[in-house]
Formats: C-alpha cells, sequence, structure tokens
C-alpha cells in the first residue's frame, strides 16, 4: 500500500512539521545575512543535515530551504538569475534527506517588497515571480506548497493565485505573521485574523493558519483558537496551520535569543491541536529538540497522528 497524498494525509489527524532554518544555520556556523536560499547550491550537505535532524525528531514533514528563492529576494544578492536552479536544488535535498513515509512542501515567502502605490511591484510582475518559483518547486517534485511569513492580503492573493496557476492539484498551505497587542493579533500592515481568513479561505486553498510574528506561548494558543472559530464559521474543510515561534526573544549582546524550552513549546502545541489546529510545526527560536519534544506528546496509530490523552 502506497504513501497517502498529502491531501489525504492532513485529513487523516495531526501532520507535525519542522521547525527554523535559520536558527539552525547559525547554530551551524553559517553567517548571518548569507543569502541562504543559496546554500542549496553551495553547502547542500549543510541543508541535508538541518532536514534529517528534524525528520529524525519525529516530523512528518520538511519544508523546502527555499523562503527567499523569489526572483525579488534573490535580486539582492545579485541571484535572480538563479531561481530555477535554486528551487529545484532545494527540493533534491529535501527529498534525499526524507524517507518514502515523508512529505516535501515546497516553501515560498513574501518578496520584500510591496505593491504600489505603497511599494514598487506591479500586481502581474508579483504573479510572474511566484508563478516561475512554484513551476520550479513543482518540477522538483514536491507533495504541496507553503505560502508563509505573509503579512498583506494584496500579497498572499496573488502568491496563492501564482501557485494554482501552475499547479491545481497539489494541495497549498497559506500563512500570515501575526504581531500580539494588548489582546489583540494583526500582520504587520494591520490584517487582523478575520480578514485574513475571509480573503484566503475562497481562493481555495487546503490549509490557512499563522506562522512566526511576535507572541508570548499563550498568545499563539489564543491566536489558533481565534484562528479555529474563524475558519469553521466558513468551512469544514478547510485545515489549520500554526507554526509558532518558540516564544517571544530576548535581546541578549545585541541579540535576539529564543529562550522557550522544548517542553515548554511542546506544552503549546498540545494546546494548539487541542483547539482544534491539525498542522502545527516551528518557527523561529525552535529546532530538533523542539519538535521531538512535541512528537513525544503525539502518538501515532493506523489513522495517523492524534494527540495523546
Amino acid at each position: 500500500m502506497g504513501r497517502a497524498s498529502l491531501k489525504e494525509r492532513i485529513k487523516e489527524g495531526v501532520l507535525l512539521l519542522d521547525g527554523a532554518m535559520g536558527t539552525q544555520l547559525i547554530a551551524r556556523g553559517i553567517e548571518a545575512g548569507k543569502c541562504s536560499d543559496y546554500l542549496n547550491i553551495d553547502l547542500p550537505d549543510v541543508i541535508f543535515d538541518v532536514h534529517r535532524s528534524y525528520l529524525e525528531a519525529g516530523g512528518n514533514a520538511v519544508l523546502t530551504n527555499t523562503f527567499g528563492a523569489n526572483r525579488f529576494a534573490l535580486g539582492r544578492h545579485g541571484l535572480a538569475g538563479e531561481v530555477v536552479r535554486i528551487n529545484k536544488a532545494g527540493v533534491e535535498i529535501a527529498r534525499k534527506a526524507a524517507p518514502e513515509d515523508k512529505y516535501v512542501l515546497g516553501d515560498i515567502g513574501p518578496s520584500g517588497d510591496f505593491l504600489k502605490p505603497l511599494g514598487n511591484l506591479e500586481p502581474g510582475e508579483l504573479r510572474t515571480a511566484f508563478a516561475e518559483q512554484a513551476g520550479a518547486l513543482l518540477q522538483g517534485g514536491v507533495d504541496g506548497f507553503i505560502v508563509e511569513t505573509m503579512t498583506a492580503l494584496d500579497e498572499i492573493e496573488i502568491v496563492i493565485e501564482a501557485v494554482r496557476s501552475v499547479s491545481a492539484e497539489l494541495p497549498v498551505f497559506a500563512s500570515m505573521a501575526f504581531d500580539e497587542a494588548g489582546g489583540a493579533y494583526r500582520t504587520m500592515m494591520g490584517v487582523d485574523v478575520g480578514a485574513a481568513v475571509s480573503k484566503i479561505v475562497p481562493l481555495g486553498v487546503d490549509a490557512v493558519g499563522f506562522n512566526c510574528g511576535m507572541a508570548s506561548l499563550d498568545g499563539y494558543v489564543e491566536l489558533a483558537g481565534q484562528f479555529v472559530s474563524a475558519v469553521r464559521a466558513l468551512s469544514q474543510a478547510v485545515s489549520i496551520l500554526a507554526e509558532p515561534n518558540a516564544g517571544k526573544p530576548e535581546l541578549v549582546d545585541d541579540k535576539a535569543v529564543y529562550k522557550v524550552s522544548p517542553d515548554e513549546f511542546a506544552a503549546a502545541v498540545e494546546k494548539i491541536c487541542a483547539a482544534g489546529v491539525n498542522i502545527v510545526g516551528g518557527c523561529c527560536g525552535t529546532g530538533p529538540a523542539h519538535i521531538e519534544a512535541a512528537a513525544n506528546r503525539i502518538t501515532k496509530n493506523s489513522q495517523g497522528y492524534t494527540l495523546q490523552g
């Protein structure tokens, strides 16, 4: 019997994703500010090692090291012409690291600019650029796509449309980054949970949720509850995604340090899943130990992963 497709798998229980890539690269001595996406070409063994460490920790899926591998972000490093090469290499490395029963998600991050009139981008060029990246990820052989860390509704809408233009079949997960302020949660561009969900769900995504941002662990749990309520008011079919950071960072010697322990992170993940989220992972500050601790709080049965207890 073959492996279930990712579309099927997200209906079978909790899908556990990996944790942060950047945190692990810094831990392995990669200089901050370096084009981490180009490491797929320059240092593939390092990227392989990060993927493998998360899978061995108990993750069900890894995200390709392609978060900034669109032509706008790569162009800031003089690499705009390397989109296809970098993305296909990212999939190849993740595939090599992943056993047959694991999944590979093509990771797509923001452009780093804004659409006009706030920024310099035209809708057409943004759509073309992200279709280029998604097409390369598809050629590489991903099981699905994750559009993450978005802050603006106009950009995430165009990116999702671009992904769908190259693949109508593979699942698409869509995630925005929210900050906590006075008990309210909004993206940097002022988008609240209700606005995000009402815009994204009708676009035909398979999962919607949040990642990164600035919130406490308790805040992420509360944010998860808000997403569940908003999504379920519109759809029973769309899955809900959460990739919290390891809490809020603290400034130590001019560096952002995440002090949340693996056990503390796992306890928050358990609460997030209990609220109704079925796709979970970690963002900034998390590592294999955080994913392993989360995996230890879930148990595998014939229907997939479900929370213990």
